[in-house]
Order: C-alpha cells, then sequence, then structure tokens
C-alpha cells in the first residue's frame, strides 16, 4: 500500500467513514452576488464631463458629484450639457447681471429633474434636482463667474455647486 493510500485510508478512519462533502451552492450564492455588487459599482461614474482646454481649480474635496444639469465655461464659450449657449466674450461684454441667454436655457431644466408640484420635502429628497454644476477654467475672469452664479440662481436652482480637481493632503496634484 503507497503512502497516499495509507493517509486516505487513516482520513477515513479519523471521519468515522464518511467522505467529506462541499456544499458548493451557497460558495455559487456568494460568488454570484459578489458579481452582481462588483458590475453595479462598475457602473457607477464620475458623473461631471471631461471638458478640453480647462484647467479645474484644484481642492481637497472627498464628496462625490451627483448627475445634475452642467454649466461649463471655456476660454471662449459658456456650454449647458455640452451645448454651446453663449460666447465668453458676449458674456462679458453684457452689462446685465444676469446672462439672458443662459437663463432662458437653465429656466426649463431647472425643475424638470423633479417631479411637477412636489413639495420642498419631496425636492430635498431626490438629489439632482434643482442643482446645477458649474465646470469653469480657473483663469476666467471673476465678474463673469459672478453674472454665471447669478443666472443659475435667477434661474430657480437652489444649489450651485463649483467644479474642482481633487487633490491629495499633502498638496500635490
Amino acid at each position: 500500500m503507497s503512502r497516499r493510500q495509507e493517509r486516505k485510508l487513516n482520513r477515513k478512519i479519523k471521519l468515522g467513514g464518511r467522505d467529506v462533502a462541499i456544499n458548493v451552492v451557497s460558495l455559487i450564492d456568494i460568488f454570484a452576488i459578489l458579481v452582481f455588487y462588483l458590475l453595479v459599482n462598475a457602473l457607477v461614474v464620475e458623473v461631471i464631463p471631461e471638458y478640453q482646454n480647462l484647467i479645474l481649480p484644484s481642492s481637497i474635496a472627498t464628496e462625490k458629484a451627483q448627475r445634475t444639469v452642467t454649466v461649463a465655461v471655456s476660454a471662449t464659450a459658456i456650454l449647458l450639457d455640452e451645448q454651446p449657449i453663449m460666447s465668453v466674450e458676449a458674456a462679458l461684454q453684457s452689462e446685465q447681471r444676469v446672462l439672458g441667454l443662459l437663463a432662458a436655457a437653465l429656466r426649463p431644466l431647472a425643475r424638470a429633474e423633479g417631479v411637477a408640484g412636489a413639495t420642498e420635502l419631496d425636492a430635498a429628497q431626490s438629489p439632482g434636482a434643482g442643482d446645477v454644476n458649474i465646470v469653469a477654467d480657473r483663469d476666467i475672469p471673476y465678474r463673469l463667474l459672478k453674472k454665471i452664479l447669478a443666472t443659475c440662481v435667477d434661474a430657480n436652482f437652489e444649489r450651485v455647486s463649483l467644479a474642482v480637481r481633487e487633490i491629495t493632503q499633502g498638496g500635490g496634484a
């Protein structure tokens, strides 16, 4: 008798003649749940679109952005959800506190994500309703940013956020 057969026989005697059985069904359930969890979390991606030629200000903020209406400000144009609305030059030359073209484009979107006639409590519980993210180059003039902020508030957006580039606590980018 070989050593392997001896060990097998000794193990069988210790177990009282029973063979060891592994319950595979529970393992399959665990792996199915794990795969489902990983797939769901892999589909959650950054919700603020990347714009070329924009250098965002840096921040150590850790809160992730939610999907909202996005106003992007490049060196040449103001875009609303990636659609050009007006030129930066025209916005800077405007003497008005509120930018008319941008306000006209924003107003229909202010409550489009929420339910018409929803209460304040409902609006507070539905993330993204009445929210707008401003993605602006860090070199744009402050007076332009101030006009865009005023326009978003005038268009009845409840929360206005500024997009930034996340950096580590040590200050490295």
